[in-house]
């Protein structure tokens, strides 16, 4: 991708907004290609302070001036934005959704068959630059698109193409899994206070904790179980500790939140 394209999102709030200012950043898309339109003024404005780009009036100016459009409102609020748009595209746009439970056919429906229309589950880590987001095609989609897509995702983290059947999978995992996470750093903060730790210098190595070993996985390529194997030595401490979490049933907690979520998601996505 070079920054010869323009992009713009419909809904500038906080997810639209990292997302903008990733692609500035990156060099993927100059400020003056970047365009932002919402309801919300003060949404609207804090987009133009961190990206820099144009603020438009309506969805059909936005399309104007854009080559790939970003959906980033409410899912409440995605029929009537499809509806608006619809007249505005043209066979050389690529639409990209970033709306919660809203499939794909139902994007088809509202903008017809032949639009190159990508559905996205990010997460908020993204707004940090370090999400994970994963995307589904659609039917009228090109390769070329799925290439854009995964590019443009990048500059806030990483990205991965899944199946659409997948991605309430995928928003089990890592749309809801900050949240386990949150958990997780914060049982482990209240540990180190019980073991007399103050409570800023505990938050900051379990939260260091959690970063450091991630990028381990990440950087090393190395199984999870490998890595843990390394740092466990015979009757020593870390042993010790993960029989305790064994016995806690950590690991069928975990499991079971994600299948929990995923379910959930799928509910969601069927009213």
């Amino acid at each position: 991708m070079t920054n010869t394209h323009r992009v713009g999102f419909i809904g500038t709030g906080r997810m639209a907004t990292s997302l903008a200012a990733g692609l500035r950043s990156a060099g993927l898309v100059d400020a003056s290609s970047l365009f932002g339109t919402d309801v919300v003024a003060a949404a609207a404005a804090e987009f133009q302070k961190q990206t820099d780009g144009q603020i438009v009036d309506s969805v059909a100016d936005l399309a104007a001036k854009s080559d790939v459009v970003f959906l980033s409102v409410k899912p409440q609020h995605m029929g009537g934005v499809l509806d608006g748009l619809s007249d505005s595209l043209t066979d050389s746009h690529l639409v990209v959704s970033i709306a919660a439970g809203v499939p794909l056919q139902t994007m088809t429906t509202h903008l017809g068959e032949q639009r190159r229309l990508v559905r996205v589950m990010p997460n908020t880590p993204c707004l940090v630059s370090a999400g994970a987001s994963a995307f589904a095609m659609g039917t009228s989609a090109t390769r070329e698109d799925a290439e854009l897509v995964k590019s443009l995702l990048e500059t806030v983290g990483i990205a991965v193409e899944v199946p659409e059947s997948l991605l309430d999978a995928v928003t089990g995992l890592s749309g809801s899994g900050p949240a386990y996470v949150y958990q997780i750093i914060e049982a482990l903060s209240d540990g180190g206070v019980r073991m007399g730790l103050p409570r800023q210098v505990a938050t900051q190595l379990a939260a260091q904790t959690l970063l450091g070993a991630a990028q381990m996985v990440l950087e090393t390529g190395e199984h999870p179980g490998a890595l843990k194997d390394a740092v466990t030595s015979p009757g020593g401490t870390t042993i010790t500790g993960l029989h305790a979490l064994e016995r806690g049933g950590v690991r069928a907690s975990l499991m079971n939140a994600v299948e929990a979520a995923t379910k959930r998601s799928q509910e969601l996505g069927s009213t």
